[in-house]
């Protein structure tokens, strides 16, 4: 949105738009298991940070993609089927909230999991770019 553009509805649902894509690129991402791809949908600043399932927090764009790297070496492959999606957007701040309903081998034999993700969306230019994404287990 430019200085003296209206927030108004057309401008709510374009951003609402983007980060749809923003957020399916993602998962595009994670899916390929290619670290270039996930190097294009996060912002490599200071104050991004990274929480997977049953991992301590991590901060600062050197730490949060040395995750993905080495969740991507220890995956032979992995699909997403998001459900449950809640998208928002505050001027240049956007959420998105969702199930992903993951089926991954890392061994012989396919896994099913069930993760409740929150991803963190900042428009820096022209693009939205992640900072924050925390998934948690869903139990049973």
């Amino acid at each position: 949105m430019k200085p003296n553009e209206p927030e108004g509805s057309g401008v709510l649902e374009r951003r609402i738009q983007e980060v749809t894509q923003a957020n399916r690129k993602f998962y595009e991402a994670f899916e390929s298991l290619d670290i270039a791809k996930m190097d294009e949908v996060w912002a490599h600043l200071d104050y991004v940070t990274c929480v997977h399932p049953g991992w301590s927090l991590r901060s600062e764009w050197p730490a949060v993609r040395d995750s993905w790297v080495l969740i991507f070496n220890n995956t032979f492959s992995m699909s997403f089927e998001l459900t449950e999606s809640i998208i928002q957007v505050a001027g240049d701040m956007a959420w998105v909230i969702c199930m992903e309903n993951i089926t991954s081998q890392q061994a012989d034999e396919p896994q099913q999991t069930r993760v409740l993700a929150t991803n963190l969306f900042e428009r820096i230019g022209d693009e939205w770019l992640m900072i924050h994404h925390h998934g948690s287990p869903i139990m049973g």
